[in-house]
């Protein structure tokens, strides 16, 4: 009989399950939309009361660059990119004060007063503690609980458990939020697989419509990871939503990611596009999928429409339009897109997406799984867009698209929910490289991956499934019949509402000629 001391000890589970298991036990009546903002905005401070903490420490030292330095002086923490925190604002007064009944008016106050004393934070910092529904003893626990992050031996690398927690967090709360949370959260593991595809090195990165700010985060962990220089990438973005935008600018400041161009109106990217004159060398994207409420109306003869007008009923080839619109003669793009956009004719997308294919911009087509996305069932693919597949930096593959098939690849993390592995995301990624590399070693599999040629698309009457080309069925099971009735309804108001204001302007005329 083995002794119990003999028995395999329990794996210990990582830090931000555990975290993740007590903070959401604090949460009780609060719903994860609005609790996420709670927590998240707590993390925040604790990250940029550690990072204060440190380089206070140096300065009160005063040895070597520091002698004779003021720790209170705020161009002190400026010159090194580090935000100032008022003393009523660290975390350590904050924990003086957890235990007491006005505990929430406290964090308010101290969000306030960092904002105040750093310009890139304003209205961005939640302000939501001394609310009803959140109980004085709870979150006096979160601050409890959260001040643990960084205790013992990390502490010297706390922004980056810090940064891995907040990520975390950001993923749960998107999967605790089901549908909602779909909309400020692309799965961690389709923006892996996004990035190591396109694999941004260098130059500016836009993403035009960036919720958190994952593709944002991801690009930076890519280069760092490939030991180039994070420097080297800038960044551009936009964000409609402002609780959203706000969650991005926490999410990159965490990271010490300039965010000073990550924008935020209410219009959307279409109607006020805050980078207009920008060129960029790659677009990374997660577009709301088949936005009929788009003001697509207003936009008929808009500049950016190269390659035919998209229909007023479906944002789809508004967005391919808008992220050619800003790529340099050299960029790439790689974006998700419902599937639907593959093989649509409807209001001249078919017309649209032949053009686009005859211009030798589609580079490759990924089909997905299902329930890979939290916010909808809709079948979902990626594209990828070069502007010059003949440039030389790879090899000529202007008269190819390559098609890849991943539905059978990934796995259920729960009954809704799928991702894909670290070995599946390399397997679609080594593909791509290999195809589009001068010596890649590039060859067809049948059921998984086929380099058609242009000729062979037009056979298929420009139809972009990747199924077709590999050798799989078309999938029709995964049809959702509520969002498409969705989408077909508002094409025909868009439609209904087009031929009224036509008719208006008809009785107009006649009037004015009987006159």
């Amino acid at each position: 009989m083995a002794r119990k001391n003999d028995q395999k000890p329990k794996q210990e589970e990582p830090i931000e399950k555990q975290l993740w298991k007590a903070a959401d036990k604090l949460r009780k009546n609060i719903d994860a939309a609005g609790y996420k903002h709670i927590v998240l905005g707590l993390i925040f401070l604790k990250y940029i009361s550690d990072a204060f903490d440190e380089l206070y420490g140096k300065l009160m030292a005063g040895v070597g660059d520091y002698a004779g330095a003021d720790a209170e002086d705020k161009d002190e923490y400026e010159a090194e990119n580090v935000f100032f925190v008022p003393e009523t604002a660290r975390w350590s007064y904050l924990l003086t004060k957890a235990k007491q009944p006005d505990i929430g008016k406290t964090v308010d106050v101290a969000m306030d007063a960092i904002e105040k004393e750093n310009a890139s934070l304003r209205d961005v910092l939640p302000k939501v503690y001394a609310r009803g529904n959140l109980d004085p003893t709870n979150l006096g626990g979160l601050i409890d609980l959260i001040g643990n992050i960084a205790l013992g031996h990390a502490k010297a690398r706390s922004a980056d458990v810090l940064g891995h927690v907040f990520e975390y967090f950001l993923g749960e709360f998107a999967l605790a939020e089901g549908k909602k949370g779909g909309q400020f959260y692309t799965p961690r593991s389709v923006v892996e697989l996004l990035v190591e595809m396109l694999e941004p090195y260098k130059g500016r990165v836009l993403d035009p419509c960036c919720g958190s700010g994952g593709m944002f985060v991801q690009s930076e962990k890519f280069v760092a990871d490939h030991q180039g220089k994070v420097n080297d990438i800038s960044i551009f973005g936009q964000e409609s939503n402002q609780t959203t935008w706000r969650l991005a600018k926490m999410n990159l400041a965490i990271r010490h990611i300039d965010s000073s161009q990550v924008k935020w109106n209410n219009e959307g990217s279409f109607l006020n596009d805050a980078h207009k004159d920008l060129k960029a060398d790659y677009v990374i994207a997660n577009p709301p999928f088949n936005d009929s409420d788009w003001s697509g109306d207003l936009l008929r003869k808009d500049g950016r429409w190269q390659h035919g007008t998209p229909p007023t009923g479906n944002a789809n080839y508004a967005w391919i339009q808008h992220f050619l619109y800003h790529l340099n003669p050299n960029g790439q793009a790689g974006f998700v897109l419902a599937k639907g956009a593959l093989t649509s004719k409807s209001s001249g997308e078919g017309d649209i997406r032949k053009q686009l294919i005859e211009a030798r911009l589609v580079d490759c087509i990924v089909n997905l799984p299902a329930k890979l996305f939290l916010n909808t069932q809709i079948p979902a693919c990626l594209w990828f867009l070069s502007r010059h597949k003949t440039n030389g930096k790879f090899r000529n593959r202007a008269d190819e698209i390559l098609f890849i098939d991943a539905r059978n690849l990934g796995h259920l993390i729960n009954r809704r929910t799928r991702e894909f592995s670290a070995d599946d995301v390399g397997a679609m990624a080594d593909t791509y490289h290999k195809w589009r590399n001068p010596s890649g070693g590039y060859g067809d599999i049948k059921g998984f991956c086929n380099s058609a040629s242009i000729e062979r698309v037009r056979e298929l009457d420009y139809v972009l499934t990747p199924g077709r080309y590999v050798g799989l069925p078309d999938e029709e099971d995964d049809f959702d019949f509520k969002e498409r009735f969705t989408q077909l309804k508002a094409e025909f108001e868009a439609q209904l509402k087009e031929e009224m204001r036509l008719n208006v302007l008809i009785a107009e005329n006649l009037a004015k000629v009987k006159l």
